[in-house]
């Protein structure tokens, strides 16, 4: 048997190999049973998935708000064209006799701003909520178009 490993021979056992170590066997529930279930005091939603994009005609949000009803959500504009999307998630209600096992979704109130430009309309803003995805629309102004024109030199020369 060589001892310069193989190339061809991907495979690894104990008879082929002196540093093989067996890996232990992978438990996929220890992590649920090594500690007790987690209630933080201050979990939070936040809203981190977020893609605006600038078309021709508009700058569009799209922001992923998962389990969220239109109505938990808040769509403005502030002071100084800052659009502001502000929401909460409610905490899910404890029936007595539940023993949670795990507790991974957040909950809690979110904002998130951001400073419009000069092109947007604010007057016709628009926002749809459908399967968790928000997308709002904010219209630009036309941009005045000047025709093109020489402009005369005039001077010593």
């Amino acid at each position: 048997m060589s001892m310069i490993p193989s190339m061809y021979y991907t495979g690894r056992t104990a008879h082929h190999d002196p540093y093989y170590h067996q890996p232990a066997v992978w438990d996929p529930f220890q992590e649920f049973r090594a500690a007790p279930p987690v209630f933080p005091a201050e979990s939070r939603f936040e809203l981190r998935k977020l893609d605006w994009k600038e078309t021709p005609e508009a700058h569009v949000f799209v922001a992923e708000l998962p389990g969220l009803k239109r109505n938990e959500v808040k769509v403005e504009v502030e002071e100084g064209r800052v659009l502001c999307i502000r929401g909460e998630k409610s905490v899910e209600k404890e029936v007595s006799g539940d023993m949670w096992q795990r507790v991974e979704r957040s909950s809690g109130s979110f904002v998130r701003r951001f400073k419009l430009p000069e092109s947007a309309k604010l007057d016709k803003l628009t926002a749809c909520m459908e399967n968790g995805v928000l997308t709002i629309t904010v219209p630009k102004k036309e941009a005045k178009h000047y025709p093109k024109r020489t402009i005369e030199i005039h001077g010593g020369e």
